[in-house]
């Protein structure tokens, strides 16, 4: 099984010059997760809800043009849920969109980003801790789970090109990482960094206004978390730094499932 996981930072850049259509003919996947697609239900193109023999499914906010996140698949999901049910202020901005595929969960999540003020690092942590309170609880139901998406949060220094000049700026910030930490205390796995515990100047987003990409001054704020079920059937975690179109890059997993 092979599931691709990408923040587009708008949706409809996707879809010019046939781009999306093309990449997924060529890519294949089974599943495709994608985060900020800036859309909400009214404005999703008729010919975006299925492509290259996918369906897709959409979680989209009540602000227009901000946030959202959608799912294609080429497997039947058994459910599908917007949210996580537990406090209206994490289902109210279209982040969220958690599919039961009978082997396991996968979880498509956009996460707040705390750079514009302290009330909104105070609901981005609220957020990372109503995840963990969400995964637990479907962990101990017995549900093998995959995490995926933006996590707004480099892990530690090797995960983002500059760290001593950004100890002080949300995405970095100690209390951020340590969340991070805790997060994976409770069994949660980090696919890329596990596979690849060493490897350096692997980033997933690059700032537009510096051109940071071409100089790949990045930072790595995507990811596969999984299981320890689903860890053991992982084949492959990898970056497709290659693969332009957002200041993101999609990330892969792929699984003998």
């Amino acid at each position: 099984m092979k599931i691709i996981s990408w923040n587009v930072n708008g949706f409809r850049a996707l879809l010019k010059k046939n781009f999306l259509p093309d990449w997924l003919k060529i890519e294949s996947p089974d599943i495709l997760c994608l985060q900020e697609t800036k859309l909400d239900e009214s404005s999703i193109p008729d010919d975006a809800r299925e492509i290259a023999g996918m369906q897709s499914y959409w979680s989209c906010g009540i602000r227009k043009g901000y946030s959202g996140v959608a799912t294609y698949t080429k497997i039947k999901p058994v459910s599908i849920t917007k949210g996580f049910n537990l406090n209206k202020e994490f289902d109210i901005e279209g982040r969220i969109l958690i599919m039961d595929f009978y082997n396991f969960e996968l979880l498509n999540i956009y996460f707040p980003n705390g750079q514009k003020n302290e009330e909104r690092l105070n609901y981005k942590l609220r957020f990372y801790d109503a995840t963990l309170e969400y995964c637990e609880n479907r962990k101990k139901s017995g549900k093998e789970l995959i995490i995926c998406g933006d996590f707004n949060t480099a892990h530690n220094e090797i995960d983002l090109a500059r760290p001593k000049e950004n100890e002080n700026v949300s995405g970095f910030l100690r209390i951020e990482r340590d969340w991070m930490d805790k997060f994976e205390s409770y069994g949660y796995i980090d696919t890329f960094r596990k596979l690849h515990p060493d490897k350096e100047g692997a980033y997933t987003w690059w700032s537009l206004r510096t051109a940071a990409r071409t100089r790949n001054v990045g930072w790595r704020l995507d990811y596969f978390y999984v299981t320890e079920g689903i860890f053991r059937k992982v084949k492959k975690s990898e970056i497709m730094s290659c693969i332009e179109g957002s200041d993101h890059c999609p990330i892969l997993l792929e699984l003998d499932i």
